[in-house]
């Protein structure tokens, strides 16, 4: 028999709990969790905005849309690369607010299963780590799962959204 009072929405949530979009930064491999990712671009010609930090590499109009790219790269404090015909941008959604995530490649949509998400070690972790929610066990590999609301800070979003 089945349950028809389910909500769609809780039924969309459900088909994406564990779900995670992998992409590249140098050789590590992060996540991030499937129901914030809009959808996936390759780069464009990019539009500088003024005072912006270093990792705000400027804004893009995506169909009507302008929309703020941030280079992961940068934001996690490694060294800056040349953007190629790997790099993509990942549209999301996070507060309401639409973001483009600049990584150096997108691998793949992997489910991880809560049983196989730890909590980040406590010790050792360099400035980056504050971006990162969990670890994401995957046979012998672990995935670096970014949490996407601490990505910028509320004032960063103010100010960003000002810009615009």
């Amino acid at each position: 028999m089945t349950d028809i009072s389910r909500n769609p929405i809780e039924t969309q949530e459900d088909t994406q709990k564990g779900r995670y979009l992998t992409f590249l930064i140098g050789d590590e491999v992060y996540g991030i969790e499937i129901r914030y990712v809009m959808e996936i671009i390759g780069i464009q010609a990019i539009t500088e905005l003024p005072e912006m930090p270093e990792y705000i590499k400027g804004i893009i109009n995506l169909r009507g849309n302008i929309i703020p790219l941030l280079d992961v790269r940068l934001r996690f404090g490694k060294e800056p690369r040349k953007y190629d015909d790997r790099t993509c941008v990942i549209v999301i959604d996070v507060l309401d607010v639409r973001i483009g995530l600049i990584v150096d490649s997108v691998s793949e949509v992997i489910t991880i299963p809560d049983e196989d998400i730890s909590e980040l070690p406590k010790m050792g972790l360099g400035p980056g780590s504050r971006y990162l929610k969990n670890v994401g066990k995957v046979g012998d590999d672990v995935k670096l799962l970014i949490d996407c609301e601490k990505l910028l800070t509320e004032r960063e979003l103010t100010d960003l959204n000002n810009a615009l």
